[in-house]
């Protein structure tokens, strides 16, 4: 079985909780102890650490679903431990037992959390720094992008529910999506931003902070929009261009959240700057790939797991490297 360590990262002012999760079996004798590893970031919404709905926290914005069922990122998870790869996934800001509140987080503070996630996981002596992964799922994507770029030591990327335009496109078609199939729309919370769409895009184009929406029958949310402005203006398609890695797009067939042909303009954008991307799409499955069995969850992990080859470190993580070495 695997072995979980509850921690908590320090971002910012705000303490994230989270799951490093190690494999039960040694590293290979040529890691030197230590285990190639993956920073797991999940996708929109209030999420927990498994990449689940937070229904313990929000409960009041989402349906009831079933119990006992592992989100994606605890399911991938279970599976990089399977092949040897250890991984860490964290309730983001007001979600779980994280601090903070989720409504009023803005994306690049998301992005900043991604990358003190990262700097947690490089200060633990267990992990193989030379051997860096990121998971994204849907918003988690724009984050995997973001720290990627500027990190030398981030070897490989799955991106999976990646939209590729801004954000005022990807949500005006999800909306109509989610109102001719219904996808979503029994939790509040999607109604609700459903419904406000419109009146959310053009308050947040000019750049208000925040507007005040009812959440079911009862319930006022202050929602922030400086998140949502951020990301109109900070589309995927844009990030792909300074990317210099191994990529594989990852989509379900029915998303109602991002379609599936905005993986295919990732992957045409990543060929023309050098790229090698890989692209699945998975037939008969959604945005959280819930429909998915475990073998395929199985062959998703293994994917990455073989993507995570050694890269030279800049001279700073060298010098991380050689102290965990001093330790051990």
């Amino acid at each position: 079985m695997p072995r979980p360590e509850e921690l908590q990262v320090r971002a910012g002012e705000a303490a994230l909780a989270g799951t490093l999760l190690l494999p039960d079996e040694p590293p290979p004798a040529d890691r030197r102890g230590r285990y190639p590893n993956v920073l797991l970031l999940p996708s929109w919404l209030p999420r927990d650490r498994d990449g689940a709905f937070d229904r313990g926290r929000h409960p009041g914005w989402f349906a009831d679903g079933p119990m006992g069922a592992p989100g994606l990122l605890a399911r991938l998870a279970d599976a990089l431990a399977a092949h040897g790869v250890a991984s860490l996934r964290c309730d983001p800001r007001g979600s779980g037992a994280s601090d903070g509140a989720w409504e009023t987080t803005p994306l690049f503070t998301r992005i900043d959390d991604a990358r003190d996630m990262l700097a947690a996981m490089r200060s633990n002596g267990t992990l193989d720094l030379r051997r860096t992964g990121i998971v994204g799922h849907g918003e988690g994507a724009t984050l995997a992008l973001s720290v990627a770029i500027g990190d030398p030591a981030v070897g490989a990327l799955t991106l999976i529910g990646a939209a590729a335009r801004s954000q005022r496109d990807v949500l005006r078609r999800g909306v109509a999506e989610r109102a001719r199939t219904g996808v979503d729309r029994q939790h509040p919370i999607v109604a609700a931003l459903d419904r406000w769409s419109e009146d959310l895009v053009e308050r947040a184009e000019r750049r208000e902070p925040s507007v005040r929406i009812r959440v079911g029958a009862d319930e006022r949310l202050e929602l922030g929009l400086a998140g949502l402005e951020q990301a109109i203006h900070t589309p995927n398609l844009a990030l792909v261009t300074m990317l210099h890695r191994s990529v594989t797009l990852v989509h379900g067939e029915l998303d109602a959240w991002a379609d599936a042909d905005e993986s295919e303009m990732l992957l045409l954008a990543l060929r023309e700057v050098g790229n090698d991307p890989m692209r699945r799409v998975i037939p008969g499955a959604g945005h959280d790939l819930a429909e998915v069995d475990d073998a395929a969850i199985a062959e998703l992990a293994g994917d990455l797991a073989g993507r995570l080859e050694p890269r030279e470190l800049p001279p700073v993580l060298v010098a991380i490297e050689e102290m965990g070495d001093r330790v051990q």
